[in-house]
Parts: C-alpha cells; sequence; structure tokens
C-alpha cells in the first residue's frame, strides 16, 4: 500500500520519500530527566533524531503504513510518536522549532491485517487522530487492507491499493474537517466538485 501511495503521489508531481522505521528507530522512550545529555539532546544512540529532523519536520505530510499487530502499531511506528517527548519539552533547545514544523502537517494512515473486522483498526486511528489533533495537524485519509500473509493485501476485493494511489494522488486535495461547537462555518463543508 505503501509503494501504491507513493505512486499516486508521484503521478501528482509531489516528491516522496519511503523510509522504514526500522533502519533509524532502535531505542525505546525512556525518562527524560534521567535520560537527556546535559546540553537537553535526546541520548538515546539510533538514528531518530535523524528521521525526524531530516524527513518528518521538512514534510507537508507523513504516511504511517504499517501492518496491525495485536490490535495495535507495531512498537516501533509508535515509538516515532513517543520520542517527540524528548524533542518536544522545554527542556530541548529546539522545541520550539519542533512543534512549529509539527504543526499543519496532513497524516494519512495506511494499515494491514489478516482480519476484516472494522474494530481492528478503530483504537489506532484514535490514537493517530488525536496525535493530529495534538500536534495541530490533520488526519485526511486511512486506508485498510486485509490479506493472510505478505503481498495478499492486493487481492483484498476492497481494493486498497488503488485507494492507497487515489489517496496520494489527491493527498493535497483531500478535505480534513474537524469541527468544535462553535467553529464558524457555512452550510457546506467543501466546494462542490472538490475531492471529499
Amino acid at each position: 500500500m505503501a509503494a501504491a501511495f507513493a505512486e499516486g503521489s508521484s503521478s501528482a508531481g509531489s516528491i516522496t520519500e519511503s523510509h522504514f522505521v526500522d533502519d533509524f528507530v532502535s531505542g525505546f522512550l525512556r525518562d527524560c530527566r534521567t535520560c537527556r545529555t546535559v546540553e537537553g539532546e535526546c541520548s538515546i544512540a539510533d538514528r531518530y533524531g535523524e528521521l525526524l529532523t531530516e524527513h518528518i519536520l521538512p514534510a507537508d505530510a507523513v504516511v504511517f503504513a504499517a501492518p496491525i499487530y495485536w490490535y495495535g502499531l507495531p512498537a516501533q511506528m509508535k515509538c516515532v510518536i513517543d520520542r517527540l517527548v524528548c524533542y518536544t519539552s522545554h527542556a530541548h533547545k529546539g522545541a520550539d522549532d519542533v512543534v512549529r514544523a509539527l504543526a499543519g502537517k496532513r497524516y494519512v494512515l495506511l494499515l494491514s491485517s489478516e482480519e476484516s473486522s472494522h474494530g481492528m483498526s478503530v483504537g489506532i486511528i484514535q490514537q493517530i487522530s488525536d496525535f493530529c489533533r495534538y500536534t495541530h495537524g490533520l488526519l485526511v485519509a486511512v486506508v485498510t487492507g486485509v490479506g493472510n500473509r505478505r503481498g495478499e493485501v492486493s487481492r483484498d476485493p476492497s481494493d486498497p491499493l488503488a485507494q492507497a494511489q487515489r489517496v496520494g494522488r489527491d493527498l493535497f486535495r483531500l478535505r480534513a474537517t474537524d469541527f468544535r461547537i462553535d467553529t464558524p462555518r457555512s452550510g457546506t463543508v467543501w466546494p462542490t466538485g472538490e475531492p471529499a
């Protein structure tokens, strides 16, 4: 699904990078009060800082593509979010820049599993949705695919590969709404003729 998304994104003229979290993250979040260096930096010796500062923060959109493990995100993917604590805490010298760079991003969630139960992804979607709201980002699309083994998602009758490709193509035209009771708005959510 990630490859299909990238294909759709490239067809729309967007520059797309794909990265495996395992190549960057090997340490999990610890107690920053005891782990942080004297200079205020994260002391976990892996490439998370590179992933964050060179790839995530400069991006206009971030896609989380992952299998569902035990009804949740894989630990390394969850760790990408958890470790933001190190970089958004006031003890980190660049925290304000990180917080500013996170705001306004568009997020997409691509999930695969061996079960078709709609409840499989509810907790993950809620977590990413709350993360987006907290960081002033927008969760603009969720695509789920079902397959019994690696590669079988392509046989899912709901055609998640085509869905992911369409999301990639339309990423910056997709509308995402998150109204509050006092949000000023007109009688229509988006102008006629635009993608939902």
